[in-house]
């Protein structure tokens, strides 16, 4: 893995992450970004309007006694195939286990009315303007939300806005979230797989693969990375989910309507995209419902389950 140091601003290898506390930025993505190779010169660097970020970042991390801090832009070599596939399999982890994290809202305005003082001192969140800020609609912030314990956000200006803990009622409103999640009270595994897509139901990725890639980790799924596949990266997300889970919700999906159809339309099990979830949120598991034997097979998926009859109205 590899560190910013925050008072170098250079790139270290750390072969044991869990032996160094760092910090960690959740951000989106602008122009003139900094790479991992113009990191090795620095001048070149700081010349990118990407670097404000590295700065401000480290900056923070320091005033919490921080030696080292992450960036996505930064700290991956993407020229090379096997190690942008361990960061990305890793990255929920890496996310987990920094020390804390920092979200940039580069589009939340400093005067903006999302965050205002009232009386005594307590703070109020306009919803639609906390929504409204395009990290709450990127595939790959929704485990950058999820992970981290410990995290604080910012407006454009890197002023200091709030916590996580201190808002996370707000926060469970605009993602569709369970609150016990965000707190980290409910744990992921225990949260249905149709329930967990639907958190990503209206978020995008500049990628089409990466819309699968994102949420590997909120699936505790490690996979190859196979950019061109395009969709054929959800359906290989749905096989190890099928795999690993035995969770019947992962085809409580809705495709949309649109006639007219052929007169014989066929399609598989799987959903195209966590879109078809976006209905699925309040999908919850029966009282006494058995989790049922299923698993992929060489022709197709294998199912056990019990099927009920429902009275007519």
């Amino acid at each position: 893995m590899w560190l910013i140091n925050t008072k170098t601003l250079r790139l270290e290898q750390i072969v044991d992450p869990s032996s160094v506390d760092y910090a960690i930025l959740s951000h989106t993505w602008g122009d003139d970004e900094v790479s991992f190779k113009d990191m090795k010169r620095l001048s070149k660097a700081k010349k990118k309007t990407g670097f404000v970020k590295i700065a401000k970042t480290c900056k923070l991390a320091l005033k919490q006694d921080l030696r080292y801090a992450w960036i996505d832009t930064c700290c991956i070599d993407k020229t090379s195939s096997a190690e942008l596939s361990e960061a990305i399999n890793a990255m929920f982890v890496w996310y987990r286990t920094s020390a804390i994290c920092f979200v940039w809202l580069d589009d939340l305005a400093p005067s903006s009315s999302a965050f205002k003082i009232m009386s005594h001192s307590k703070k109020f969140y306009d919803i639609s303007q906390m929504a409204s800020c395009k990290w709450f609609s990127r595939g790959w912030t929704l485990q950058e939300l999820i992970a981290p314990a410990n995290i604080r956000f910012y407006d454009a200006s890197w002023n200091f806005r709030f916590t996580k803990e201190n808002n996370v009622s707000t926060l469970a409103t605009i993602t569709t979230i369970d609150v016990d999640v965000l707190k980290m009270i409910k744990r992921l595994k225990d949260v249905l797989v149709a329930v967990k897509m639907s958190w990503a139901a209206n978020r995008e990725t500049t990628r089409p693969e990466d819309i699968a890639y994102c949420l590997l980790g909120i699936f505790d799924i490690n996979m190859p990375m196979l950019y061109g596949e395009g969709e054929k990266a959800f359906y290989r997300l749905q096989e190890n989910i099928v795999n690993l889970h035995s969770d019947t919700s992962i085809f409580a999906w809705l495709a949309p309507f649109r006639p007219p159809l052929p007169t014989q339309s066929f399609r598989g099990l799987f959903a195209t995209s966590p879109q078809q979830f976006a209905s699925s949120g309040h999908i919850s598991r029966g009282v006494f419902a058995m989790r049922p034997d299923m698993g992929l097979e060489n022709k197709g998926i294998r199912l056990n389950v019990d099927i009920y009859t429902i009275p007519r109205s």
